[in-house]
Parts: structure tokens; sequence; C-alpha cells
């Protein structure tokens, strides 16, 4: 599959597939300034499907083994990446300009940035549509972005996926996968349930603000940063 970045963002990500040398992602064939030849996923399984046909626990184990793959370490250094904290540059003014729950998700994102943790090569986007079935290669990511930071923050976009189409569809957002997906997520990736916890409501707080920037209603990540602010409180 050829690949063509439309911007230094995509066109780094394409650095960093290479470096992970087909190891938890697809395998790049070649790599030519913005260009990149990707190996095709022709597997037809989709964690998006098995989150809505009642696997999400297994989609959710699949995602966890993926991310884990991506954050061993390689003997090669990685490509030049944006630090965490400039990835969240956006989260401040919108909490500025909107408060509420983007208020409190920048608070807490100001803790979590100011304390980092478990530095590694971030994939920075994990979530059940990047991770895709390449048959006998196993499930395999694509589409990085270009961040280090601390590793707990990929875990947390995965929590945001599948988004809501319609009321039948719904997943993310449903009390009990979400507490079943955080219970699977800190045995299996061995994260403190509190931190994960609370990168989930920098997570949602970030995506919301990028959703807001495009005039569009950040709807679903509210509705996780609220169970996830719940948990805190309970917590």
């Amino acid at each position: 599959m050829l690949k063509i970045a439309l911007d230094h963002d995509e066109e780094v990500g394409g650095l960093v597939m290479a470096w992970w040398d087909g190891q938890g992602a697809a395998r790049v064939l070649a790599l030519e300034g913005n260009a990149i030849l990707l190996e095709r996923a022709e597997g037809t399984r989709s964690l998006s499907d098995y989150a809505r046909d009642g696997r999400d626990d297994e989609a959710t184990r699949i995602l966890c083994d993926a991310i884990g793959r991506l954050h061993a370490p390689r003997a090669a250094p990685p490509p030049g990446l944006v630090p965490l904290p400039v990835w969240f540059n956006a989260l401040e003014p919108a909490s500025q300009a909107h408060g509420g729950i983007l208020k409190q998700s920048a608070e807490v994102a100001c803790l979590l940035l100011a304390d980092p943790r478990d530095g590694v090569v971030l994939h920075g986007d994990i979530h059940h549509d990047n991770v895709l079935d390449f048959g006998k290669r196993g499930w395999l990511a694509i589409d990085p972005k270009r961040i280090h930071g601390e590793r707990g923050f990929d875990y947390a976009n995965l929590f945001c996926n599948p988004d809501v189409e319609s009321p039948v569809h719904r997943v993310a957002v449903l009390p009990d996968r979400f507490a079943s997906r955080l219970a699977i997520v800190c045995q299996q990736a061995g994260l403190d349930r509190r931190r994960l916890l609370q990168w989930i409501v920098a997570w949602a707080g970030l995506s919301a603000a990028w959703y807001i920037e495009d005039g569009e209603t950040p709807a679903v990540d509210f509705e996780i940063a609220r169970l996830a602010l719940a948990e805190l409180d309970l917590g």
C-alpha cells in the first residue's frame, strides 16, 4: 500500500514506522520523502466490529498487546520526535476559552506532564481502526504520530473508540464497557489504575479541544472524561 504524507507530522510518522521495523507495526517496504510503501493488511477481521459484536474484551486485549510490542526497546535511536507536553499545546487555550471538563482535563494533564514516567516512543493515535488484521503476522499498527512521552498515554485513546455512530452501536461510553476496559488495561499493561484514569481525562480533553478547533462537537470525549473523573472521585 502506497501512502503519501500530506503534512510533516505524517511524514515523520513514516520514519517511526520504519524505525519499528515491522515489530508490532506494518512493515515498511520503501520510504522516500513523503512517500511510504507498506505491506497491506489483507485480513478481514476488524477490532471495531469485535467491540460492537460482543467481543470488546478481546479487542481491548489485542490493542494492549499491540501497544506493548510498539513500546519494546529498540537498538537504533528513534527519529526526531515531539515531546508529549508540546503535543498537548491545544488543551490549555481551549480550557481557558470553554472551561468545564476542558479545564479539569488541562489541570490533570499539567500534573501528569510535570511528572513524566516510563518514557517511550509513542504511537499517539492507537484506536480500533489503527490496529489492523495482517493475517499470519497478526494485529499490527499503522498511522503513528511522532511523539515521545509516558507510555500510559498510548492506552488512553482506546477508551474513546469505537465512536458512537448510533444508539445501537454505543460501546465506548457504556459504563460497564469502560469499567471492563479499565480492568483489562491495568492488568495487561501493568499500569497504575489512578494514573491511567488521569491519562484518559487528559487525552479526552485534548481530543475534545481538537474537535472544537474543527467546529465539531466532542460528545464522546466529554462522556469518557466524565466516566474517568467519576472513577477518580470514587478512588
